[in-house]
């Protein structure tokens, strides 16, 4: 599950393991526990019409002909890391599929900061104007 309104069913994930770098002593030789997880945004059924333009654009480079893939290898337990490559995907489409904050509405600055900013503009110039020479 990404959201409330938006749930990737697991047939819709393609996996693939590989052999991991990092720690896991001889085992490391012969497990394939790095997990590579695949999605693809621009064919998916789950996905509505209305957001796939939008995910796609805020994925950028990371989708690559509407696929976007996500790899975890920082466990020892293929296990391990199938759970966080597939909590890294939701957390990606979930941030891509959050609505744009609203913009901000320009205001101008307030009476104290203006009043501020001139006070230290003139002792700014009350510093430089001491370092001058005096002329007779």
């Amino acid at each position: 599950m990404v959201t409330g309104a938006l749930v990737i069913p697991a047939a819709e994930l393609r996996e693939r393991f590989s052999r991991s770098s990092g720690p896991g002593g001889q085992g490391v030789n012969t497990a394939d526990s790095r997990v590579e997880l695949s999605f693809d945004v621009g064919a998916s059924p789950s996905i509505p019409d209305s957001l796939r333009p939008a995910i796609i654009e805020r994925l950028g480079r990371r989708v690559v002909h509407g696929v976007v893939t996500v790899a975890a290898s920082e466990f020892r337990a293929q296990l391990a890391n199938r759970r966080a490559a597939r909590e890294r995907l939701a957390a990606l489409l979930r941030s891509a599929a959050k609505p744009p904050a609203p913009a901000r509405r320009p205001t101008k600055p307030g009476r104290g900061v203006r009043e501020r900013r001139l006070a230290d503009k003139r002792r700014r110039s009350e510093t430089k104007r001491g370092r001058q020479a005096v002329t007779d």
